[in-house]
């Protein structure tokens, strides 16, 4: 096996699901690295029992006003989190899209490099910062 893609990583899919033998799914590579950051970007600190820490607080900006400091701060927050909890990768920029703000949606594009392979990626992440409701 290839010693670069076996340092990406290999985990249960998220959500876990299981397959016919009933044995949950699992990802690998580029896949386990995507998975995860959705999994980062979702999870507010102080939800996993065994890392207090782990996670992203950008439940803190819900119902606030999007504004240039509050874009500022949630490009740190999330590059603080992938910092410490996501070593596979180092993130190249951030750019958060407003243009459903009134809609109560930012989209959050992660440009990245995956380190041992040098391979760039990026992800869409939408982050609703109004509670749901029926349109």
């Amino acid at each position: 096996m290839n010693t670069e893609l076996t340092f990406l990583g290999r985990g249960w899919s998220f959500p876990p699901t299981f397959n016919d033998k009933r044995a949950v799914t699992m990802v690998a590579y580029e896949e386990d690295i995507v998975q995860s950051l959705k999994i980062l970007l979702s999870t507010r600190p102080g939800e996993r029992v065994m890392l207090p820490r782990y996670g992203c607080s950008l439940d803190v900006l819900l119902f606030e006003p999007i504004t240039t400091s509050s874009i500022a701060y949630v490009k740190d927050l999330i590059k603080t989190a992938v910092l410490y909890y996501e070593p596979r990768i180092e993130v190249e920029a951030i750019s958060i899209n407003t243009v459903d703000v009134d809609d109560g949606l930012i989209m959050i594009e992660l440009s990245y490099v995956i380190l041992a392979t040098n391979s760039r990626f990026n992800l869409v992440y939408p982050f609703y910062i109004n509670e749901g409701s029926i349109v």
